[in-house]
């Protein structure tokens, strides 16, 4: 079958550069997906963009669709005709359906069949239709009308290029008519280009001072600027989102570097490097030491006879953004920063909770109460919660919101706060995201906890629980976050207890229901179950430990990891199934079994053994439990598998005698007890 390379270009006015990317994607994907749905065959597919253009280029497409059969099934036949063989009523209603007399239906299976035979379609006349859906389909939140047209797309469309091998794929699609003239650089090259074949579209754009490979002007851009960086003894910051932002903005990237007053490095860097990365699309440069460079690169997209003309004005338009940020910055020195509680005093948390102050006063509180467990400093923590919300109410935080945090730990250092006191202002809010940082500092800790717990205990008592993918108030993410400071930083806390306190901060302003708590912890232990499964993890391992519900994170983790290493043993198998006879044998008892075992009942030579194994290894595994070796305590109880399977082998538990019965079920009572020291194993069964 003959193939030919496809091209399809559509311009328009500036794309928006956030989600250039994106598009592009999208329109891929959906003409892959026409083409498949059409099948016709390909090599391959990729996209390009510019703030111009959207373009698909596909490489030895079939130029024909490959004749197919359509099969419909109509009645049984014992329907289809009568006694006399005569079509019935369904019969010519599935003739009229297929648009055929009943003698061209095919009656020789057991239903009546009609096969019809379609021929393909040239492919030049499927892919105006193909191009024209996956347009329609692009995540286009908004789209926009122009001139006295009805068309809608994301932004006005200026021309449109379907080629077919050298020829022109005759269509309108979005109110263009296709031909073969693209357009250059708005500067560099105004002319149309008319494209020759597909495979010549890159480089006849690129002589048009266009680098339509999006992947490509990326690069280009990261590897200029990183070039120019180490010039200036220098780091460039490079988000990826900024970095994609940036290459949706230019044709013909030309980085250049750019400097400002040394002054405006007395005002915080976070503010400097978030005014001019977010609102400038600037990349800043870093010191060896993580210090703010009076330097920054823009990129322009225009390769200009006087750079310097850019540069200066770049630097023009930087300064009026950086003199805020000065402004602000010394206007809230003016005043302490625990001063600013009376103004959260009228700023409302959440209606049925109280103001932002109330917050902070219950965070204080509990944070004092987690650092003492913790290991670190009450009082410093009580401080730092006091503080934690002031910046909210600065001149600072309301020009930049993203700076809550960071520049409360600027002012508590200004106002001479204790130096982990004002880090726990900022580490409050860690981790921000998943596999963010987390605190560095025990205070932090102790303040990010309480923030969170507090959080979560009130959103619940006033029952606004999460629903599906609905959690405005982020609990989700507080509980993961909890989780991960306590068991990564390796912290001990008693989680039932804290959320206890927690729930007594509120008095009367929550609904403080005895299940409150438990419903509270129950939400925070469910995420672990997530986290074990993206480890790879067995879901059966998380169970066997939430069975005996510990209290604190870590121990639960340290017991996760002593089960999954469990399981690796030979033994492992042999003594879960042995763990689930036994639960099931002692389920079924009807009372409370004891775990006290009359030595002059054993009369069984296999029950004496297990006996006296247990006794040895509840001697050598009670240490080990109280010092958390929970895999060493495991790797001790692996060896009870020969005298477990003895017992099973030879001896009858429900023994007619009652006294021997009972002192047997105690024996599997103190086995059983000896596993439930870590986790159920026999749920791993």
């Amino acid at each position: 079958m003959m193939q030919q390379d496809f091209l399809v270009e559509l311009g328009t006015e500036e794309l928006p550069p956030k989600s250039l990317k994106r598009l592009a994607e999208a329109f891929l994907s959906g003409v892959e997906k026409g083409l498949q749905d059409a099948g016709l065959g390909y090599s391959a597919a990729r996209y390009y963009a510019a703030p111009r253009r959207l373009a698909i280029l596909v490489d030895a497409l079939e130029t024909q669709q490959p004749d197919r059969n359509n099969q419909m099934d109509g009645p049984p036949l014992q329907a289809a005709f009568d006694a006399e063989g005569k079509p019935t009523k369904a019969a010519e209603g599935f003739a009229r359906k297929c648009g055929v007399a009943v003698s061209d239906l095919d009656s020789s299976g057991p239903k009546l069949r009609y096969v019809q035979s379609i021929p393909g379609q040239a492919a030049a006349q499927l892919l105006p239709g193909i191009v024209d859906s996956a347009l329609a389909a692009l995540p286009i939140p908004k789209r926009m009308r122009w001139g006295a047209r009805k068309t809608e797309f994301v932004r006005p469309t200026q021309w449109l290029v379907m080629l077919q091998g050298d020829s022109i794929v005759p269509g309108e699609i979005l109110s263009q008519t296709a031909d073969r003239s693209s357009r250059g650089h708005r500067f560099h090259h105004p002319d149309q280009v008319r494209i020759s074949t597909p495979a010549s579209y890159v480089e006849q754009m690129r002589d048009a001072h266009v680098i339509a490979d999006f992947a490509e002007r990326r690069e280009m851009i990261r590897a200029r600027v990183n070039e120019l960086a180490a010039a200036e003894q220098g780091t460039a910051i490079m988000p990826d989102d900024l970095l994609d932002e940036v290459t949706a903005l230019v044709e013909w990237p030309v980085p250049l570097v750019c400097s400002f007053e040394e002054r405006f490095l007395d005002v915080p860097q976070e503010a400097l490097i978030s005014t001019m990365q977010d609102n400038q699309k600037y990349f800043c440069l870093l010191d060896n030491a993580g210090k703010l460079l009076p330097r920054f690169i823009t990129v322009a997209n225009i390769e200009s006879k006087d750079p310097a003309q850019i540069i200066s004005g770049n630097e023009k338009v930087v300064r009026p953004r950086l003199t805020d940020a000065e402004f602000f910055f010394r206007q809230d020195k003016k005043n302490p920063l625990a001063e600013r509680n009376t103004q959260l005093a009228n700023v409302v948390f959440q209606a049925q909770l109280g103001s932002v102050f109330d917050k902070a006063q219950r965070v204080s509180a509990l944070a004092e109460y987690i650092a003492a467990q913790i290991g670190g400093d009450a009082g410093r923590a009580g401080r730092a919660g006091l503080l934690s919300k002031c910046d909210l109410a600065t001149e600072m935080v309301g020009e930049f919101p993203e700076l809550q945090g960071i520049a409360g730990y600027y002012y508590a250092l200004h106002d001479g706060e204790p130096e982990d006191v004002a880090l726990a202002l900022n580490e409050q809010y860690m981790p921000r995201g998943a596999g963010a940082e987390l605190p560095t500092t025990l205070t932090g800790a102790a303040v990010a906890l309480a923030d969170k717990l507090d959080t979560l205990v009130g959103i619940f008592g006033i029952g606004m629980l999460p629903t599906g993918s609905k959690d405005p108030y982020a609990l989700r993410r507080a509980a993961l976050g909890v989780l991960r400071i306590l068991i990564e930083k390796r912290l001990e806390l008693d989680l039932i207890a804290t959320i206890t306190v927690a729930v007594e901060q509120y008095a009367s302003q929550i609904k403080t229901t005895p299940d409150l708590g438990a419903q509270v912890q129950e939400f925070v232990f469910d995420r672990l179950r997530a986290r074990y499964e993206d480890e790879g993890i067995d879901v059966a391992v998380y169970q066997s430990v939430r069975a005996v519900a510990p209290a604190s994170p870590l121990d639960f983790d340290q017991r996760v990891q002593a089960v999954q290493h469990f399981r690796r043993l030979p033994e492992a198998e042999a003594l879960a199934a042995a763990n689930k006879r036994v639960s099931n044998l002692l389920s079924k008892a009807g009372t409370e079994v004891s775990t006290d075992i009359n030595q002059t009942l054993l009369t069984e030579p296999a029950e004496q053994t297990l006996a006296k194994a247990i006794v040895e290894a509840e001697e050598r595994v009670a240490p080990l439990a109280t010092e958390r070796r929970y895999s060493d305590a495991l790797e001790r109880l692996a060896s009870l598998r020969g005298p477990v399977d003895g017992f099973f082998e030879q001896v009858l538990v429900n023994a007619d005698d009652e006294q021997l019965k009972a002192n047997r079920y105690a024996l599997l009572a103190k086995l059983r007890g000896l596993f439930l020291g870590v986790a159920d194993i026999s749920l791993l069964s």
